[in-house]
């Protein structure tokens, strides 16, 4: 069993290293991860490309939906993004708040930082900013964000209900959160759940989806939607680096579902959850 922080630093690494692919590579494979398929297509992210705001430098396809197109922005809000990679979601979400918005973004890996300052600063952008810093204990003070969106990223994170009670902190009441993710429907073969590197590359460390929406709701927030859901399908050349012939045949008649769901919740107007007023 890999300890939270072990995970975090193969998170780091392997995200590191993503910084420096191409997008090509990441698109056909886990997140970025690895185990490069022959079939070459977006496994999980949605197409930004037409979207207001797209730059393609700080496009590396490692989404696995469009929150932005669900957060309901409006010009001169606060929006943070949570684990904002090279900034493709900052950039579209600035696109929507206008000079008047500001837009930070957090992410753990310093390669990813660089990445991100790199392409607003070439973008003139002084209204977008990005921390370095974990997400478990994010770089902002509280009461700050109007809007907090995240794209497949929650699945990263060994404490999912630590980020939840983080997005409580630091969203302003009445605040809301448009998060795309990665859940299951039903068990993975323990081969995957044991694999650090399907780990990072977002599988196995998705959660059960009726858990992922009972966190939320445990976390204290309310008006609980899921926006948009798609079935995630992983070829078999990807998943023949880790499972035999025999077992792929049984993982793909298993009856298992993984899907990228966009969720919407909202904190409350007067805030109510345990300890989210301190």
């Amino acid at each position: 069993m890999q300890t939270e922080q072990k995970l975090k630093d193969l998170v780091k690494q392997k995200y590191s290293e993503i910084a420096l692919q191409n997008k090509q590579t990441n698109m056909s494979s886990c997140c970025g991860s690895g185990g490069c398929s022959t079939e070459v297509y977006n496994i999980m992210s949605d197409d930004y490309t037409k979207l207001e705001g797209y730059n393609a430098d700080a496009d590396l396809g490692l989404g696995c939906g469009l929150p932005t197109e669900f957060a309901q922005i409006k010009p001169g809000d606060t929006v943070v993004d949570l684990g904002s990679g090279a900034g493709n979601d900052c950039f579209i979400v600035r696109a929507i708040t206008g000079e008047k918005g500001r837009v930070i973004g957090i992410d753990f890996t310093e390669a990813m930082i660089e990445k991100a300052r790199a392409n607003a600063e070439k973008l003139k952008f002084n209204n977008v900013e990005f921390r370095q810093g974990d997400i478990e204990k994010m770089p902002i003070t509280a009461n700050v964000a109007d809007v907090i969106v995240s794209n497949c990223v929650l699945n990263l994170v060994p404490n999912k209900a630590n980020v939840l009670k983080e997005i409580m902190r630091v969203l302003r009441n009445g605040g809301h959160f448009s998060i795309s993710d990665v859940v299951l429907v039903g068990q993975l073969p323990d081969k995957l759940q044991s694999l650090a590197e399907m780990y990072a590359g977002c599988i196995s460390g998705a959660v059960q989806k009726e858990d992922y929406m009972g966190m939320i709701s445990a976390a204290g927030f309310k008006d609980i939607t899921i926006q948009k859901e798609k079935e995630i399908l992983i070829p078999d050349d990807i998943l023949a680096a880790y499972l035999t012939p025999a077992e792929i045949a049984e993982f793909n008649n298993s009856g298992l579902g993984i899907y990228s769901i966009t969720v919407y919740a909202k904190k409350p107007d007067a805030c109510c959850a345990p300890g989210c007023c301190n």
